[in-house]
């Protein structure tokens, strides 16, 4: 059972790892298609009515469009995203629950339909992840301030890539170099304005 209850209007830090701290985006690919999914399953919607019918053949072709677009939404959303930044055997998000369970309606459509699709592609079967997803509660500015820049300099905490480099994090929306954004950066961008 989940040590915290996540409460509407709260912000909350979420990570897991691979299992046994495998690769679980093993190329440009996998992160696109997570990215696909952190968008497009940020809504009540079921997986048919997602996919409409579609053949994963043209989901995977979805998933590349929406890396070029990544902020269009039509339904009410689950979650506001933050920050978040994938590396090759983990991902951090940083998410404020907007509607009731949704952060554990998201996690859960995102954990199961990355790992179906992993599992899919590189023909294994079984767990992905390391378990269910961690989550931190942040309980002041302060908190927020430090995991957006922790969850946004991971890769250079983990000697990947320099921050600025790396294309699966938010840290090039914060700074205003990439167009269409999953990341609601104002929150903790209007923390640093002078009055």
């Amino acid at each position: 059972m989940r040590k915290i209850k996540f409460e509407n209007g709260y912000y909350y830090h979420i990570y897991n790892r691979g299992v046994d701290k495998r690769e679980v985006f093993c190329d440009k690919d996998d992160y696109i298609n997570f990215l696909f999914r952190l968008r497009d399953f940020n809504d009540e919607s079921t997986f048919e009515e997602r996919v409409g019918g579609r053949k994963e053949k043209e989901l995977n072709s979805l998933a590349a469009e929406a890396a070029k677009e990544l902020s269009s939404f039509s339904l009410p959303r689950l979650v506001e995203i933050i920050a978040y930044c994938l590396n090759p055997n983990h991902y951090h998000l940083l998410l404020k629950q907007l509607t009731d369970k949704g952060i554990e309606k998201f996690m859960h459509k995102i954990g199961t339909g990355y790992t179906n699709n992993f599992n899919k592609r590189y023909s294994r079967s079984g767990s992905l992840f390391q378990g269910r997803y961690k989550s931190r509660e942040i309980k002041t500015d302060a908190q927020l301030l430090y995991v957006s820049a922790y969850i946004n300099g991971n890769p250079e905490i983990h000697k990947i890539a320099k921050a600025d480099k790396w294309a699966y994090s938010s840290y090039r929306d914060y700074l205003g170099k990439r167009k269409g954004t999953l990341a609601n950066k104002n929150i903790v961008l209007k923390e640093f304005e002078i009055d």
